[in-house]
């Protein structure tokens, strides 16, 4: 892979004043800089602003709890070797609860021991949904009753988002964010 993104993030002139100060607060709350895949995707003024919305119903107003959702993504990440990815839902996914013992289970799967059957249940079904594209029938009955019809809506659109954002990032060559430089 190359070392350069194939499309630079944009400044403040490329992207706009809102998205560029979208990307400065991200990048601040994060604790890195301003997130290059939010001014490598704002450099597409309408379609980011379509998209961040689309995002943030999934991720963080999303209707599974937060904790799993990270679960879910870093799953998804890892699976499709995507640094970017992995590395910022660390980050958040510290925030809501995973913990390393988390972390290094979401890299071993589903048979990990630890897991609850809930957790167990969302992971088979990421990995299942990465492999084949397709949620058996023996998944889908094992999961309806942990989500319920709108939370199988919702688990689908989250692990096929992040497929298609994976996609994206590796495809533009972007690296993971360095951490935000203390001010002295």
């Amino acid at each position: 892979m190359s070392a350069r993104p194939r499309i630079a993030p944009g400044g403040r002139a490329d992207v706009g004043l809102p998205v560029w100060a979208f990307a400065q607060l991200a990048g601040r709350v994060g604790g890195t800089a301003p997130p290059a895949l939010f001014l490598t995707l704002g450099r597409h003024r309408r379609l980011f602003r379509g998209w961040l919305r689309f995002a943030g119903r999934l991720m963080p107003r999303g209707t599974l709890p937060r904790r799993e959702t990270e679960l879910v993504i870093l799953r998804v990440a890892h699976l499709r070797a995507c640094a970017y990815e992995f590395e910022h839902h660390v980050r958040l996914g510290r925030r809501a609860g995973v913990t390393e013992a988390d972390l290094a289970r979401v890299l071993h799967g589903p048979e990990a021991p630890g897991w609850s059957p809930r957790e167990r249940a969302l992971l088979e079904a990421v990995d299942e949904l990465h492999a084949a594209g397709d949620l058996g029938d023996e998944r889908w009955s094992a999961l309806l009753p942990h989500l319920g019809d709108r939370g199988l809506i919702e688990l689908l659109l989250l692990v096929g988002h992040y497929e298609m954002l994976a996609t994206t990032i590796t495809a533009l060559r972007l690296r993971p964010d360095p951490p935000r430089r203390r001010r002295r």
